[in-house]
This record gives structure tokens, C-alpha cells and sequence, in this order.
């Protein structure tokens, strides 16, 4: 099975440090909704794995979540592609929670739903924690330099092997290529 698993502010959709808190707040960056329908169109399985400490802040309901992602599922869809699952931690950073990234535990429990090592996997992020979780799931990280990316990479001790792209639609370019799985 050909996987992919994303984060979804800052990679698929703008980053606001103030929270994507409605569907109208949510706003795809150019070219990814067009990137995951072309890694669904080629038997690609997208995942979604995103930290939406929002909903421990008080900040927005889990309905509200549901209709953001409800928003981006028809974005993708009118697109032609389709995103598999979507696996969000909604703790806050103090809640001691295992799946809150850094921590691999949103990557494991992917893992454990379709029954498979993540070994190898590429898993796109634009922050070090998004990273730090991947590769200690096994993944192979990816970083794109929207959202946070640039900060991400300026900062320095990414994961060996981090491969760096420009956006979510030059990974998918360099995923239908070839270049990883």
C-alpha cells in the first residue's frame, strides 16, 4: 500500500497563530488540494495527522473540527482525489498526552489502523515536531517550507534523511516521480 501521511496547518491550509477556528478561516495554500487529489488519483492513501490543541483551549468545539475537515474533504473531492482518515490530537501541551506531536502516538495509532510499519513511510510536515514524530514513528520525514517551514529549516537539527521541498505540490510531484516508496 502507497501511504502518505500530512499535517494539516501550515501544509495543506494557511497557519494562523491564532487558530484555524472556523470553516471559513480555513484556507487551502496553493496547489495542495490539487497535490492530494494527484497522490489519490494514483493509488495513493492520504492520512492526515495534525495537533488541534484548539479544542483542549477552549477555542472551537469538536463539531466545529468536524466541519473544517468536512471543508477540506469536498475541496479535495471537487478535485478528483480523496483523503483516507484524518487523525487529530486534541490535548493541550500540558495534557501529557502520547499523541500529541512531538510524540509519535498519532503516527502509531495510524499504524495500527492499517495494520503496517510505518517504516519508510513519507510523512510531510512544516515544524520540527511534525518531523521529530515522524521519524520517531519510522517515517521518512519531509518538510515543506510553507507555514513554519522556512523557521524550520533555518533552525537547524532536522531528522537524517529530512527530505526539504518547496510545498505539499512539489512532494507530490517528487512522490509520483518516484523519489520515495
Amino acid at each position: 500500500m502507497k501511504l502518505v501521511i500530512l499535517d494539516r496547518d501550515g501544509v495543506i491550509n494557511q497557519d494562523s497563530a491564532d487558530f484555524v477556528k472556523t470553516p471559513d478561516e480555513w484556507i487551502a495554500l496553493p496547489g495542495s488540494i490539487e497535490a492530494i487529489a494527484r497522490l489519490s488519483r494514483a493509488g495513493w492513501r492520504v492520512v492526515i495527522a495534525s495537533n488541534q490543541s484548539g479544542i483542549a483551549r477552549g477555542l472551537f468545539s469538536m463539531d466545529v473540527l468536524t466541519a473544517i475537515h468536512a471543508k477540506m474533504r469536498r475541496e479535495v473531492s471537487e478535485a478528483g482525489g480523496a483523503i483516507d482518515a484524518i487523525f487529530v490530537c486534541p490535548h493541550g501541551p500540558d495534557d501529557g498526552c502520547l499523541c500529541r506531536k512531538p510524540l509519535p502516538g498519532l503516527f502509531q495509532d495510524i499504524g495500527r489502523r492499517y495494520e503496517m510499519s510505518l517504516a519508510g513511510i513519507p510523512a510531510v510536515g512544516d515544524s520540527l515536531r511534525d518531523l521529530q514524530a515522524c521519524a520517531a514513528a519510522g517515517c521518512a520525514p519531509w518538510l515543506v517550507l510553507t507555514g513554519n517551514g522556512r523557521k524550520t529549516q533555518d533552525g537547524g537539527s532536522l531528522p537524517a534523511g529530512t527530505q526539504i521541498r518547496d510545498s505539499l505540490a512539489c512532494v507530490a510531484d517528487a512522490l509520483l516521480a518516484g523519489e520515495a516508496q
